[in-house]
């Protein structure tokens, strides 16, 4: 009897979102925190080749050193390189969290959340002391 039951109440329905839709979808702290470790890294793969021509130019001779060191002490070469740390400390930290997800260490719902919340907590107070030090303040 409780088969007829359970098949006379309507199933839900589950669709994938419009592009319309992407702006009002309200991705869970974990899901921001997995797509912003997958950008984080794609960022510092990118750089990679440029930084290590910077490395190599700056090692090339006293003169292409201090060259370089003007380009870096402008303001906007700065803010590139805080992204770039805050690329990687955000990549960081959440590498290690993906790290205890597959140890199976607080893969449960709210321990889940509370870890996606608290890589923010870390990698942004981190950020701002990298960004301090990067402008000069000590």
């Amino acid at each position: 009897m409780s088969s007829l039951t359970d098949a006379a109440k309507p199933r839900r329905e589950f669709r994938n979102i419009h592009v319309s839709q992407l702006l009002s979808y309200r991705l869970p702290a974990g899901g921001i925190a997995s797509i912003l470790h997958r950008a984080s890294g794609a960022v510092m793969f990118l750089a990679l080749p440029l930084l290590l021509w910077l490395f190599d130019l700056s090692l090339t001779s006293e003169i292409s050193y201090a060259k370089l060191g003007a380009v870096f002490s402008h303001w906007l070469v700065k803010l590139v390189l805080v992204a770039l740390s805050w690329a990687l400390l955000h990549h960081l930290v959440t590498g290690i969290r993906h790290l205890l997800l597959d140890l199976h260490i607080g893969i449960d719902k709210h321990a889940a959340a509370r870890s996606a919340v608290l890589i923010y907590a870390i990698s942004l107070p981190l950020t701002l002391v990298a960004a301090l030090k990067i402008f000069g303040v000590f």
